[in-house]
């Protein structure tokens, strides 16, 4: 048996600008760290002859590849040629709740069919291969950020280039201030799951109005901002540019927010949040508040929501269980 796990992302700054429609014309960035809420992915040998067995929150039994429902399950099975095998998936988060779920899902699967094909891969052709999965082969609406996020782990500036090819550059911070980073910043579930690839969809549509694309050429600009920021130490200034890329991000689709994620918003900042946004493409999810040590209990009480305590993970997807032969 082989188990491999894959970590879900918190995305700070320039979400949305890794979607083709934008970065083939401007180049796109984000800011983003992977945190310690992980996917889990076995695979095994299937006992039964002929069969191949699939548990996620459905169950699939299958004679042939082509008769998978799950549309990820269906396309990696199929590029990596494999069948008669056992795969089990869990998480310690629910899928469709702004964390990048779907291409962390992709990205472990496919490590976890080239370690039982006993071939070994890199964090680069894991990220695009995930990409190719989805955005190519499927045709998600989506972009790049999440895939490459799974991969390679830790928090990381993005460069997504008209070419399609991406950078990542590692935020160099002093661990003072990673911890003091981590310390100030609270996720709220508000409940709900979203369609990210319809938001998305509508987003990409609207690249063609010169305002929502000038928005996003304004939150890339907020991502190197945040990037020099961290680097220089001033941490707090994570406050005050989550809270402006939160201002421009909910004009570029309509279902990015709603009356009642405004609401949240707004009592977080009376209650002392110096920022915050909705992690995803929008709608439901999780809230990510940045909050100074003297106002996190006040933003508590004033939120009443379930609260996610995470820290980062470091190593981004990789095999827990189980060796390459």
């Amino acid at each position: 048996m082989i188990i491999v796990r894959a970590p879900f992302r918190v995305s700070f700054a320039g979400g949305g600008s890794d979607i083709a429609s934008f970065y083939e014309k401007n180049e796109g960035c984000v800011l983003s760290t992977t945190i310690d809420k992980y996917i889990y992915l076995s695979i095994h040998a299937s006992f039964n002859a002929g069969e191949t067995i699939l548990r996620y929150k459905k169950s699939e039994v299958v004679h042939d590849t082509s008769e998978i429902s799950h549309d990820i399950f269906r396309a990696c099975l199929k590029k990596k040629n494999i069948k008669n095998v056992e795969i089990h998936s869990d998480a310690d988060i629910p899928a469709g709740t702004g964390l990048g779920s779907s291409s962390t899902f992709t990205t472990a699967l496919l490590m976890a069919l080239d370690a039982y094909n006993e071939k070994e891969t890199d964090k680069e052709k894991l990220a695009q291969e995930a990409c190719e999965i989805e955005i190519n082969d499927l045709g998600n609406p989506i972009g790049k950020q999440d895939q490459y996020a799974a991969s390679y782990g830790n928090l990381n500036f993005y460069r997504f280039q008209k070419d399609g090819s991406v950078r990542v550059e590692p935020v160099k911070m002093s661990p003072a201030s990673k911890v003091k980073m981590a310390d100030n910043l609270l996720m709220f579930y508000i409940g709900g799951v979203h369609d990210a690839s319809q938001i998305l969809s509508e987003q990409s549509q609207n690249m063609q109005k010169v305002n929502k694309e000038k928005n996003l050429i304004q939150m890339c600009e907020l991502a190197e901002k945040l990037k020099i920021e961290l680097e220089n130490g001033n941490i707090d200034a994570l406050g005050q540019i989550l809270h402006e890329n939160w201002l421009l991000k909910r004009t570029l689709a309509s279902g990015i927010s709603n009356s009642r994620i405004d609401e949240l918003y707004e009592k977080a900042l009376k209650a002392g949040a110096l920022g915050g946004k909705l992690l995803g493409a929008g709608g439901a999810g999780f809230l990510l508040f940045y909050v100074s040590q003297d106002s996190k209990e006040k933003v508590r009480r004033a939120l009443d929501l379930p609260e996610i305590k995470f820290s980062y993970d470091i190593e981004g997807t990789k095999i827990i269980y189980g060796e390459y032969n």
